[in-house]
């Protein structure tokens, strides 16, 4: 994997319906722009939407948290950068990190958030494919990093 896919980090500019009634960035856009931010390291990572689909399987997020550090207001240019904060020896469970930074480098917001792979036929978690768990290994490490329990996981369907 070169160092693009592994480059998970993503420019991004406040637009009008990123807006709250405050006219910061919101929290709705903030969340939505993490995800944008995880979604585009995978398709850098050879994983686009539709291989997703092909293979069954999605990352389901179980638990966002969100804390904010300073405002972003229309135009304002800011990245959204993205690590790994843990997994699972098996591969199932996954935890990263989103830092907002604004042109200044100045950190605005960090969004960590706890997922699994969850296969979409069977409706369970599910252990996924090697090279997509080879992807997740090559996200860069945040300082938080820890090995998260393993849980039990539909085992991953016949190649």
């Amino acid at each position: 994997m070169g160092d693009e896919a592994r480059n998970a980090s993503v420019r991004f500019v406040v637009g009008w319906g990123d807006l709250d009634a405050n006219q910061h960035l919101a929290n709705t856009a903030i969340l939505d722009h993490a995800a944008d931010t995880r979604v585009t390291f995978f398709a850098r990572c050879g994983f686009p939407g539709p291989r997703f689909a092909e293979l069954r399987i999605g990352p389901v997020i179980v638990r966002d948290e969100l804390v904010y550090r300073k405002e972003l207001r229309l135009m304002d240019e800011y990245t959204v950068d993205l690590v790994t904060v843990g997994l699972s020896p098996d591969g199932v469970r996954f935890a990263v990190e989103n830092t907002f930074r604004n042109a200044a480098s100045e950190v605005t917001a960090i969004v960590t958030s706890e997922g699994l792979w969850f296969d979409l036929d069977r409706r369970k978690p599910r252990i996924p494919p090697p090279d997509l768990d080879a992807a997740m290994r090559s996200m860069p490490r945040g300082d938080r990093y820890r090995e998260l329990p393993s849980r039990p996981a539909a085992p991953a369907p016949p190649a």
